[in-house]
C-alpha cells in the first residue's frame, strides 16, 4: 500500500472542473506492477538509526554554533521522526519546536518549478516557449552569439539560460519591486554562455520564472502558489512574507561573529521571491518532501495531489548535466564520485552508495536548509537552521550512512510483468527439456535470425551434458518489467539464464542467454563472459 502523505497530511480535495483534458491519465498497462520493497520489517529496522541521527544533528549544531535546528526523517510519505534543538530567538531564550518557521531560501525554486509544470499541464504554456513571450522586457536581450537560441522556459528551469552564477548577488535582490526588476531586465543581462549550452546556477532565472507564473495565471506569484500548491497540500505555515509569521513561531536568523550570535536583518519578499523567499516549518516541509518523493514508483493509484505524479517525477529527472566531481573527504577515506546536474528546481545526483539522489539546499544571511531524498529507497531527510548558510551536507550524508548501517536502506525491487514471469517459466522448461513447439511459442521473430534454432538447441544440450538435469530455482532477478535472469540448479552445477522480451503484444523473447554459472556466483554479480546463445 502506498500511503501518499501518511498521518500528517490532510486529504487533498481536487475539483474536477479545474482539470483540463490534458490532465486525464491514460489507463495503466494491465501487465505492469510497481517496484516494491522486499523487507516487510524495513521501516522498524530503519528507525533503529534514529538515536544515532539525533546525536549527529545535535553535535553538528553544538560544534558549528547553530542557534537552533529542526530536522525530520520521512519514510514512505510519513514523517516518522522530528528532532529540534536550540533557540529560534536567542535574546528571548525561545526554543525551536517543529512548528518554528525558518527561511528556506533557494529551496523555494522547487515550488516555482512545480507551479510552471502545473500551468504546463493545464495547457497554458509550453516549456519550450520563448521566455520573452511572457516577459517582454527580455525581447531586447543582447545574446552572446548570432547563433544563440532564444531563451526558453526550459532553459530557465534547468539553469541553462546562460546567465552568470549569481549566489552572492542574488541573496540581496529579494526586496526588488516589480518595476525595479523590469528596469533591470530592460537594461540588459550579461551572458556567461549562450542559452542551452551549459549549467550555471541563476537566481535571476528563477525570479523570471516567478514573473511568468504571474503573467500566465493572472495572479501574483505568492497568491497562485498558496491557492494551487500550498493549501491543497495542507501547508498552512508556509509563506513568502516573514511579517505573516506569528512572532512566537518565527526563527530569527543569526551569524556567529566575535564569539557571539548577531542577528541578521530580515529580508523582505519582492520580485525575486520565486528564487528564494519562502519561509516554512519542519512540519510543513515534510508535507512537501513527502509529496515529491511519493511520486515514486510509477503506479496506477489514483492521483491525490495538486499536480500529477508524472509531472512531479519529471522535475526530478536530470535535464542539465554538470561535470562529474571526485572527492576524498578525509585522507583515509575512499574516493567518492558524484555525477548529475539539475532537474527543474532540484539537484539530481548519481552516487556509488545510493544511486539516484534528489536534493536542494537553501542559504541566506541568517539561515541554511536542505532537503534530500532517495526516490528508489523511499527515505528523505530535511533540515533547517538559523545560522547564516548553515551547511547541512555532511550531517545529512552521515545520517544516511547511519540508516544504511541498519541493513534496511535498500531500494525497491522491480516487479516482473506477468509476461516476463510466464516467459521465465517457459524458458526454464525449454532449457530442461527442449521442445520445438515450446521454443516457437516463446521466440520473437528475431531470435532464430540472430542464432538458428538448431544452434541454440545444440548449445543448450552441450551445457546439459556437463551439468546434468536442471530445474529452475528462486530468486528471479528482475531488471525491469520485461527483463530478468535466474539460476537453474543442476545435478553437477548451475546454469544462469537471462531473457529480454520484445516490444510486441504479446511480448516474446528477443534475447536469450544460457551459460554455466561459476560455483560461487550469485545473481547479484554481473554475468561473466561465456559462450552465449543469443
Amino acid at each position: 500500500m502506498h500511503r501518499v502523505f501518511g498521518r500528517f497530511l490532510t486529504p487533498v480535495v481536487l475539483l474536477a472542473t479545474a482539470c483540463s483534458p490534458r490532465d486525464v491519465e491514460p489507463a495503466g498497462h494491465a501487465d505492469y506492477a510497481p517496484a516494491r520493497f522486499a523487507d516487510a520489517n524495513r521501516v522498524d529496522r530503519l528507525k533503529g538509526a534514529l538515536p544515532e541521527i539525533d546525536s549527529i544533528f545535535k553535535a553538528f549544531a553544538r560544534d558549528n554554533h547553530v542557534p537552533g535546528i529542526a530536522y525530520g526523517i520521512i519514510i514512505d510519505g510519513r514523517l516518522v521522526h522530528t528532532g529540534t534543538s536550540g533557540l529560534r530567538d536567542v535574546p528571548r531564550n525561545a526554543p525551536v519546536d517543529s512548528a518554528s518557521v525558518f527561511r528556506i531560501a533557494s529551496m523555494t525554486k522547487s515550488f516555482t518549478a512545480l507551479s510552471i509544470l502545473k500551468l504546463r499541464d493545464e495547457g497554458k504554456l509550453s516549456l519550450d516557449d520563448p521566455a520573452d513571450e511572457y516577459v517582454p522586457e527580455l525581447k531586447t536581450l543582447a545574446y552572446p552569439t548570432t547563433d544563440s537560441p532564444r531563451l526558453t522556459i526550459r532553459h530557465l528551469l534547468s539553469h541553462s539560460e546562460g546567465f552568470p552564477e549569481d549566489n552572492p548577488w542574488g541573496d540581496q535582490q529579494l526586496n526588488r519591486t516589480d518595476d525595479e526588476m523590469a528596469a533591470m531586465m530592460r537594461s540588459g543581462i550579461p551572458f556567461s554562455n549562450p542559452p542551452g549550452l551549459a549549467y550555471e546556477y541563476s537566481n535571476y532565472g528563477f525570479a523570471i520564472l516567478g514573473r511568468i507564473v504571474t503573467k500566465v495565471s493572472g495572479q501574483p506569484y505568492a497568491t497562485y502558489l498558496k491557492q494551487n500548491i500550498l493549501e491543497p497540500l495542507g501547508m498552512t505555515s508556509t509563506t513568502m512574507q516573514a511579517v505573516e509569521v506569528n512572532v512566537d513561531r518565527l526563527a530569527h536568523g543569526y551569524r556567529w561573529e566575535d564569539e557571539q550570535w548577531k542577528e541578521e536583518p530580515p529580508l523582505p519578499d519582492g520580485a525575486f521571491g520565486a528564487m528564494g523567499g519562502m519561509l516554512t516549518s519542519i512540519d510543513d516541509l515534510s508535507r512537501w518532501v513527502a509529496f515529491l518523493s511519493d511520486a515514486w514508483p510509477p503506479r496506477n493509484d489514483p492521483e491525490t495531489g495538486p499536480v500529477r505524479r508524472a509531472s512531479v517525477r519529471e522535475m526530478q529527472q536530470l535535464w542539465r548535466s554538470r561535470p562529474t566531481r571526485v572527492t576524498m573527504p578525509r585522507p583515509d577515506s575512499a574516493v567518492i564520485a558524484f555525477s548529475g546536474g539539475y532537474g527543474y528546481g532540484l539537484r539530481i545526483t548519481q552516487t556509488c552508495e545510493f544511486g539516484y539522489v534528489v536534493a536542494h539546499s537553501g542559504g541566506l544571511p541568517g539561515y541554511g536548509s536542505q532537503m534530500r531524498w532517495l526516490p528508489d529507497h523511499g527515505v528523505a531527510i530535511i533540515a533547517l537552521g538559523n545560522l547564516t548558510y548553515t551547511g547541512w551536507d555532511g550531517v545529512i550524508a552521515q545520517s544516511f550512512d547511519a540508516l544504511s548501517r541498519t541493513g534496511a536502506l535498500k531500494p525497491r525491487e522491480p516487479a516482473p510483468s506477468a509476461a516476463l514471469t510466464s516467459a521465465r517459466d517457459a524458458v526454464s522448461r525449454l532449457v530442461a527439456s527442449w521442445d520445438d513447439q515450446l521454443a516457437d511459442s516463446v521466440a520473437a521473430m528475431n531470435l532464430y535470425l540472430d542464432q538458428s534454432k538448431d544452434r541454440r538447441q545444440r548449445a543448450i544440450a552441450a551445457l546439459l551434458a556437463e551439468v546434468g538435469a536442471c530445474r529452475s530455482e528462486e530468486p528471479f532477478a528482475v531488471e525491469n518489467a520485461l527483463r530478468g535472469q535466474w539460476m537453474m540448479a543442476c545435478d553437477r552445477g548451475r546454469l544462469r539464464v537471462a531473457i529480454t522480451l520484445a516490444p510486441t503484444v504479446p511480448p516474446k523473447v528477443q534475447y536469450l542467454n544460457v551459460r554455466r554459472a561459476d560455483p560461487n556466483e550469485s545473481l547479484a554479480q554481473p554475468p561473466g563472459s561465456s559462450t552465449k546463445t543469443r
